[in-house]
């Protein structure tokens, strides 16, 4: 029956056929590994979860090779081979581009999931988590740009373009650098500011005068989150060219202070009294800090400083707002005419015209 068929036609079925039938069997192989591995790590969640980035990733990878080792080791002489062999080779370098971002986008989660922010590790996780996810968004950018490119290379013409251009790249090479300047200089910032850590996610930084946590960290800029929810998108290279405030560097706790202006009679040890057994009474405090300080005498008052501590920046401003309230209470409740006063004197007599000098009279 082949026999009545056009050769060209037989050639391009028995090819086709042997191409599809071995790529299904390579690929439902893999599906049978790829469950027993399911089952091998049923209990380890981050296998697991690296698994099911990179199972599906993995099988387009095994089909496609096996569909390209039929092609190459098919009949020459099949019409349109050669085409179909490029076109197999550009999927298969597309798919193996894919399965190694899925790869490293799998392993930053693992390295992440490794380390949880638990209970004094904070820091730890939050630098391991910073560096994982700097370094793997800057692999991803390479691996895509390495994968395109061996796509492109993969068509004679533009190879032959290329290889002319590397002849005479200098000036070209000047001014595409140049175009991509603002590109490069966030890469290497990002790069640079993965290995010193002058900052990691959800830190607290005072960004221009405005407080900000650390929300997201991408390959060119990074996303600050505002006390009201704002988001503010800030470009790596300003965090190398411009000094910042990080408040949680080393350690998370912080002091702060509350002022308030007094009358010059009103007691201090009563306020300081006071003062220590609210710190006692708030669970926020971390014992610390915990002082009353005269800090200045005005012309009608005194500042009275109260400086206290926190695990935290947010737990130390609400702390603060409760501390400051509740001290406002006490004063008004205890001692209300103690608040600044403004001192005047009125006198009823008369102030005196001053004297004038005598008049120079000639005789």
């Amino acid at each position: 029956m082949l026999d009545a068929i056009d050769p060209s036609v037989s050639a391009w079925a028995v090819t086709l056929f042997a191409g599809f039938g071995t790529a299904v069997a390579a690929t439902a192989i893999y599906a049978l590994l790829v469950r027993l591995g399911y089952r091998l790590i049923q209990r380890r969640a981050i296998a697991r979860e690296f698994l099911q980035q990179c199972d599906r990733a993995g099988g387009v990878v095994v089909f496609l090779l096996a569909l390209q080792a039929v092609w190459h080791a098919s009949d020459h002489g099949v019409p349109w081979m050669a085409a179909l062999r490029h076109i197999n080779s550009l999927c298969l370098i597309l798919a193996l581009t894919w399965a190694a971002l899925k790869a490293i986008t799998a392993i930053g989660d693992v390295i992440v999931r490794l380390n949880p922010a638990v209970e004094g590790r904070h820091h730890v996780a939050r630098r391991v988590e910073t560096q994982a996810r700097f370094l793997t968004r800057g692999l991803t950018v390479l691996v895509a740009i390495i994968g395109i490119s061996a796509a492109l290379m993969t068509f004679p013409s533009i190879r032959q373009l290329g290889t002319s251009l590397l002849a005479s790249a200098g000036i070209g090479g000047l001014i595409i650098g140049f175009a991509a300047r603002p590109v490069l200089s966030n890469l290497l910032a990002g790069l640079q500011i993965a290995l010193s850590q002058p900052f990691r996610i959800e830190d607290v930084l005072k960004f221009k005068d405005e407080w900000c946590w650390v929300e997201e960290v991408t390959t060119t800029y990074v996303v600050l989150r505002t006390w009201d929810l704002r988001r503010l998108i800030v470009p790596l290279q300003w965090f190398i060219e411009n000094p910042f405030e990080n408040w949680t560097r080393r350690p998370t706790s912080l002091m702060g202070p509350v002022f308030m202006w007094l009358d010059y009679r009103m007691p201090v040890p009563p306020l300081r009294a006071e003062f220590e057994r609210l710190l006692k009474a708030d669970g926020a405090w971390d014992e610390l800090i915990g002082t009353t300080q005269v800090v200045e005498s005005g012309e009608h008052a005194m500042q009275i400083r109260f400086l206290m501590s926190a695990n935290d920046s947010i737990e130390l401003w609400h702390l603060r707002c409760r501390i400051r309230e509740a001290l406002l209470d006490f004063i008004q409740r205890e001692y209300p005419a103690y608040l600044p006063n403004v001192r005047a004197r009125v006198s009823d007599t008369d102030v005196p015209e001053p004297t004038r000098p005598p008049a120079n009279t000639t005789e």
